[in-house]
């Protein structure tokens, strides 16, 4: 019966429902009726980030494919679908996408059992040297995938030195399938193997234990619980091989010949001929493909369940002399043949005339450099690089962050999810033919960004922006939200929190998507090819000019140069990570008490 401020004295006898006896009836109402929060305006601050990340993705991914799909339909006579339906009709089109189809399989059964073998060896044995041939193996991805192509030319051209040999097989040439295929087994092995190694190393050890309790032999140890327990591994493996071969467009336009495939057609409809609404179907056409193997990927990681569980053992290989020699033996011919085309891509550029007059020289440099002026372009390509790892990195973890540790605005939240994984399922070509439509548009507001540095950084942020958010977002998931709550129980500003917290345990992620951007910006052909103007040339896309013009030899130093700064770039970075380090991560390394 205690008196409450403000009100009359309650009755003890009041009943537990129904009205309370002597209660001031205009007061009871004012303390049912639920009383409106005030946001935070650091709440507001982080909402308004949100709506800022998702015009950016939607200005700069969403806009461009929409303009593509309105160029594919445009008809002066109203009848958009029908000329579509048209151009799917055409044989030279039907041939281009056959062409593509089937290489890329080819490539993808060739590639990921291969590759298989390779992560198998190197989580599954205890052969030596694991580390050097897990670098060998990373070789492809600091060139860009021209390197590859000019590497087939001088081992298997017309005047290549194992042209003989390559004739003996029976094949007529090496320009057409037969080089694509190699080449693209080549660029593509790496991205496949960095999957199917992070499949092999979630194993449980009971299982192997249990089976070999039972007596279960090797072979069917092999399909009953390995092979099942990396069945997810496998299929995205190949999903992302099929895509990567049939989106990819230096070593077609380089080793291919006369052997058209969707992705040189549509360099050369939009370059060779002016014709955009024939170049916006076919770049529809090869949309496809890459954006039903994604579908399909991500079905079925949904399915996909945990391998390791809390009290899971992990696999740790066992040494057995036959099978450690075995694995040996296949990885050293596996890396032999990966140092063979990328030796062979180096050599010549230090020969006069390769393969007749062979004294070391640097003419082909010099060809490059001073001759062609390409001194400049790679200087072009180490500024986008750098804007597209400092942009980059930035974008993707405020976005993440934002993703992560703001509350409100649903809709947008999951619009954001949305778009920032939309551009794994774009080929370079296609965003790239996509901001030509976009942003060449006269009544767009950004028109001034048309042939700028500004946009090819924009156009490779976003081509590789679904790896980075991905790689972010993992990292913020892994720390824990009792960080914020208790910054905000004791009053601690949320920039004091993300600043002495967040940051610090991110920034070891921060530095690898910064350099993951820069190395795909130094390689990068296919989403800029169609945005540089004679003042933003790139290196890699003055590759494909001085081959058109005959100049192999100059092309491969370029590479070779391309792959130089790559190796610095990747050098730096792993020395900053190591001072950062020692600065800011000192806690993971702390004795327990």
């Amino acid at each position: 019966g205690a008196r409450i401020p403000g009100t009359r004295r309650l009755s003890v006898l009041a009943p537990m429902h129904g009205p309370l006896v002597g209660v001031d009836p205009a007061h009871a109402l004012r303390v049912a009726r639920p009383m409106k929060q005030r946001v935070h305006w650091t709440e507001r601050v982080g909402q308004a980030g949100l709506v800022a990340i998702a015009l950016l993705l939607a200005g700069a991914m969403v806009a461009p494919l929409f303009s593509i799909l309105a160029k594919a339909v445009e008809s002066p006579t109203g009848s958009g679908l029908g000329a579509f339906a048209a151009y799917l009709a055409s044989p030279a089109l039907l041939t281009s996408l056959w062409h593509s189809v089937w290489v890329s399989l080819l490539v993808t059964l060739i590639v990921v059992p291969l590759a298989f073998g390779f992560a198998y060896a190197l989580t599954r044995s205890c052969m030596p040297g694991k580390g050097v041939f897990r670098t060998i193996s990373l070789l492809p991805l600091l060139a860009p995938s021209l390197l590859s192509a000019i590497s087939i030319i001088y081992w298997f051209g017309n005047q290549g030195v194992a042209k003989e040999f390559w004739l003996s097989l029976g094949f007529a040439g090496i320009y057409g399938a037969p080089g694509i295929v190699l080449a693209e087994c080549f660029a593509t092995f790496p991205h496949v193997l960095m999957i199917l190694v992070t499949a092999l190393r979630l194993a449980h050890a009971r299982l192997y234990e249990a089976a070999v309790a039972l007596g279960t032999g090797t072979v069917r140890k092999f399909f009953t619980i390995t092979l099942p327990g990396a069945k997810y591994g496998l299929v995205s493996a190949a999903l992302l091989c099929f895509t990567l071969v049939i989106t990819d467009f230096g070593i077609p336009k380089v080793v291919g010949g006369n052997f058209n495939v969707l992705a040189t057609d549509v360099f050369k409809l939009v370059i060779g001929q002016q014709d955009f609404q024939r170049g916006a179907v076919v770049a529809l056409l090869l949309l496809t493909p890459a954006v039903l193997t994604f579908a399909l990927d991500h079905f079925v990681q949904r399915r996909q369940n945990a391998a390791l569980s809390a009290r899971a053992v992990a696999l740790q290989p066992r040494r057995s002399p036959r099978f450690d020699l075995a694995m040996t033996a296949y990885c050293v011919a596996i890396g032999g043949l990966m140092l063979a085309m990328f030796g062979m891509a180096l050599s010549p550029t230090f020969a006069k005339l390769w393969p007749y007059n062979l004294p070391p020289s640097l003419d082909h440099y010099v060809a490059g450099l001073v001759d062609a002026g390409l001194g400049e372009a790679l200087w072009n390509s180490i500024r986008m690089s750098a804007g597209t790892a400092v942009l980059g990195t930035v974008v993707v973890f405020v976005g993440a962050y934002l993703l992560e540790k703001t509350h409100g605005l649903n809709g947008v939240r999951a619009l954001v999810r949305l778009m920032a994984m939309l551009p794994m399922a774009v080929p370079g070509l296609v965003l790239g033919l996509g901001y030509i439509f976009f942003f060449n548009a006269p009544g767009n507001p950004f028109n001034g960004l048309y042939q700028t540095m500004a946009l090819l950084v924009l156009c490779t942020v976003m081509h590789f922006y679904t790896t980075g958010h991905l790689t972010m977002v993992t990292a913020l998931k892994a720390i824990d939200p009792e960080f914020e709550a208790v910054s905000a129980s004791l009053k601690v500003p949320f920039y004091k929190t993300f600043w002495r917290v967040t940051l610090p345990i991110c920034l070891p992620t921060l530095l690898d998507v910064s350099r993951y951007f820069f190395i795909n910006a130094m390689t990068t052909i296919s989403a800029v090819v169609f945005l540089y103007s004679p003042d933003t040339k790139v290196a890699a896309v003055a590759i494909l000019n001085l081959d058109e013009a005959g100049e192999t030899g100059a092309a491969a130093a370029m590479a070779v140069l391309i792959a130089g700064v790559s190796i610095v770039a990747t050098v730096l970075f792993l020395a900053l990570g190591k001072l950062l380090d020692v600065r800011t991560q000192a806690w993971r390394s702390a004795p327990r008490t």
